[in-house]
This record gives structure tokens, sequence and C-alpha cells, in this order.
């Protein structure tokens, strides 16, 4: 039994008579490596949620999507997956150099079921899988400590409509961000993405950006 309960979790289960239930749970549940189902949902997987923690103790949550199988099950105990770009911000990454434990949920809405992952993160902008992952700015990998299948009761049940067109794709260009077209952005942008805006036909506002994002454009 792994010690996924510290006294704050107990003093709960007392307090809700489940003690006894939760640790038989546990016992059944949470194991210390993948198996080849955790491996089959994983890799058909196209978004999960991944949890870091930032300087000040917060909790970050973060969406990660890509195309089905952008996320790696490379042994029992190891999972990679990859960083695309984005705004800049490295909330998970940054955090993951200051704090190496992570917690991943891996959700299927259709089915619906759910696995989730605990385990010790590093980055590598030099990783061999980098070219595996069109587009991949660093890769991230995680060591398994605990992986689990919650009950999925309350999964509200989604019908997936389509990929976003953002992901990489080896085969066609990428569609360009259009809040990168933002006008009070620009000063600031990185190099390589000063031409964006003229690309997608100039600048906007960022009322005009929410106007799009409010129907679906952005």
């Amino acid at each position: 039994m792994s010690e996924i309960y510290g006294s704050q979790h107990l003093a709960m289960q007392d307090a809700f008579d489940t003690r006894n239930m939760a640790e038989r749970v546990g016992q059944i549940i949470v194991q210390p490596e993948l198996d080849e189902n955790h491996r089959g949902f994983i890799e058909t997987r196209d978004m999960f949620f991944l949890t870091t923690i930032d300087h000040r103790g917060y909790p970050t949550c973060s969406y990660k999507g890509g195309a089905p199988g952008f996320v790696k099950v490379l042994d029992s105990q190891t999972i990679a997956f990859p960083s695309y770009d984005g705004n800049g911000m490295f909330l998970s990454i940054g955090n993951i150099t200051a704090n190496n434990k992570v917690g991943l949920l891996f959700i299927d809405f259709e089915t619906p079921h759910r696995v989730r992952v605990h385990g010790i993160a590093t980055v590598d902008r030099n990783d061999s899988l980098l070219g595996y992952f069109h587009e991949a700015d660093l890769i991230v990998r995680v060591s398994v400590t605990e992986v689990f299948v919650n009950c999925p009761r309350y999964i509200h049940k989604y019908q997936r409509v389509q990929t976003s067109k953002y992901v990489p794709k080896a085969d066609c260009p990428t569609a360009l961000p259009q809040w990168k077209r933002i006008d009070a952005l620009q000063d600031a942008l990185p190099e390589r993405d000063k031409n964006i805006a003229d690309k997608l036909g100039g600048t906007i506002t960022p009322e005009q950006y929410g106007a799009m994002l409010s129907k679906g454009d952005a």
C-alpha cells in the first residue's frame, strides 16, 4: 500500500466513517507502475490535465492537448510528452524545474473513464524524443510513482468533435495563433513571432480578440 493517505486525509475519513473503505479502495486501485491497460488508455488520449506547484505553493492546473498518441508510455514507470509553443509564461514547465512532483489526469469523456498519475518530472530541451514530436520545444518525462483509476460516475459525457487546428502535424503547416496579433503585444513578442500579425491580416485589439474567443474563432 502506498503512503497516499496523510493525517489530514485520515481525519476526514474518520469524520465520515470511510477509513476502512478508503484503505480497501487504496489497496485495490493504487499501483506503483503502469500496466498494459493504463498504457492503452493513456496513449489514445488527445488531452490531459497537468498539476504542478509554483514558488508560492499554489497548485497550477494546466490543460495539455495534442494529437492522439502525443503522450508516450516509454515503459511501465515512464511517461513522456511534448511542450509545444504557448504564451511564453512557462508556468507548468518552470514549476517542474523548481518542484518536480506532478499529477496527471487523463479523461475519456465519451466512455467515460479516467486515470490519475503521480510522478517525478524532468524537462529536457535536447531529449532524444524531440524528433518524434513535430514542433516540440522540449520534452517532459515523468517517472511514475503512483497510478490509479478513479470512479467515473460524475464525469459528464461529451462527444469529441474535432482536433484543434493548432496541433502540430508533420504533413501540413501549423495554424498561427490569433492572440499574437494583439496590438499591445507586438513589441514584446520574440523575434520569431513578429511577422505573425502581418501574415494573419494585421493587428487586432484585445477587444477584437475577445470577440473572436466568444465566437470560437480564436
